[in-house]
């Protein structure tokens, strides 16, 4: 347990997190704010509005991508971050006073959400390669793992406050709430020893931008399948906003609160996968194909669960299956990439990631209006099984995955070494 939270002992790390978690948990908030009044306010229970809302949310980590990378390798991540959140804290009080007043129309939560997309395109990779300047290379595991504990600590808190506040004073006041939340992580900044930081090498201008990240990605087969896979899953699965509000209102006839828990309930199994993750020194490939033929075989009992008791365990399932992939997947781009090069392919990595998600979350709100919520589902369990594959794929090509008897036995055996430069899937 002591080896869990040994980041925690870092000084500069245990203030960050202390203000990343007040921050975490408004963000969760306002997500399902959002996804509320948007399904029941703006329109009568539409899933395509909803996930429109959510590919203008996350089609900037796309659009953007020439741009956040090189801003991370580039300029300084304190001061980027300090921009970033001051800016989303901003963009949530604008979006809360408009929904307080009751002038909120729904062109303009797709604009917020366009808006708070773009500022969050330019914190997430800054963010993530930050950790590494808050503890040692031994702690950067440990830290990676216990950042995604946090966040999904958050998911755990913040929906279920959510859907309490919905009830008791309006969606409104949840984005006013995320606005002052975002006060505690810059605060957070005031108080560390700046001094104690572990900078790591920053990219020079002729170290090459947006297109040299690429070729380094390209020479990589280790980091081109993590990408491949995490497109996937991340453009048709990992739709939760879509999956778990028309299951709740649809499906189940659930209000706000019920709503809430849900997201909740699957955090309860992001916090788990997190708090694996961060158990683990160093992560391997096969880990995330496991994890993906976890995250179908979860979304497809999601898909037939016959009660808002067991849809609500499988979204556990789905939620240590969905953050053991990405988080494994981050911890091994960052202890595997050359620290020059770690924002621009941690951007790569979140557009890849993120940026299909203006693809996928309209395709799976059209399959969840026009066929009903589990067949979405079902799309999100097709992308499980396909992401699989292509992970197997790798592991038989490159790290030469075999099939071996063993007195009398099945058993499998893999090269021990991941492949560092090596030819082009």
């Amino acid at each position: 347990m002591r080896n869990m939270f040994r980041s925690l002992s870092v000084y500069n790390y245990r203030v960050w997190a202390s203000g990343a978690i007040v921050s975490n948990v408004g963000t969760w908030m306002q997500r399902v704010a959002q996804d509320w009044i948007v399904l029941t306010q703006l329109t009568h229970n539409d899933a395509t509005a909803v996930g429109i809302t959510t590919a203008f949310q996350f089609a900037p980590q796309l659009i953007f991508l020439p741009f956040t990378g090189y801003a991370a390798d580039h300029l300084n991540r304190r001061k980027l971050l300090i921009v970033t959140q001051s800016t989303m804290g901003l963009l949530a009080l604008g979006i809360g006073i408009l929904t307080v007043t009751g002038l909120i129309q729904l062109w303009e939560v797709y604009a917020f959400a366009f808006l708070l997309g773009s500022a969050a395109a330019f914190d997430s990779p800054a963010r993530q390669t930050f950790v590494g300047e808050l503890v040692d290379g031994e702690q950067l595991t440990n830290a990676v793992g216990l950042n995604s504990t946090s966040f999904n600590m958050a998911r755990m808190i913040g929906p279920a406050v959510a859907g309490v506040l919905i009830t008791a004073v309006g969606s409104g006041w949840v984005f006013i709430i995320n606005a002052a939340s975002f006060g505690a992580v810059l605060i957070s900044f005031r108080f560390l020893k700046v001094n104690e930081l572990h900078p790591s090498l920053r990219a020079s201008h002729a170290s090459g931008g947006f297109v040299e990240g690429f070729r380094y990605v390209w020479r990589r087969p280790d980091l081109k399948v993590i990408m491949i896979m995490m497109f996937l899953i991340g453009t048709f699965g990992l739709n939760f906003p879509i999956y778990i509000s028309t299951m709740a209102v649809s499906v189940f006839h659930k209000g706000a609160g019920e709503f809430g828990l849900l997201t909740s309930i699957m955090a309860v199994g992001t916090v788990a996968g997190a708090l694996l993750a961060a158990r683990r020194q160093h992560p391997r490939l096969a880990l995330l194909l496991v994890s993906s033929a976890v995250f179908a075989i979860g979304c497809l009992l999601a898909s037939i669960s016959p009660s808002y008791t067991l849809f609500g365990l499988s979204l556990i399932i789905i939620g240590i299956s969905a953050q053991t992939l990405t988080t494994s997947s981050t911890t091994i781009l960052q202890l595997s990439t050359d620290p020059i090069m770690r924002g621009r392919v941690i951007a790569i990595f979140l557009a890849v990631a993120l940026g299909g998600t203006p693809i996928g979350a309209p395709i799976v709100g059209w399959v969840a209006n026009t066929y009903g919520p589990r067949w979405g589902l079902v799309v999100g369990a097709a992308s499980g099984v396909v992401a699989a594959f292509v992970g197997l794929y790798y592991l038989i090509r490159y790290r030469n995955l075999r099939l071996i008897r063993i007195d009398g036995h099945l058993s499998f055996t893999i090269d021990a070494v991941e492949p560092v430069i090596a030819e082009s899937i």
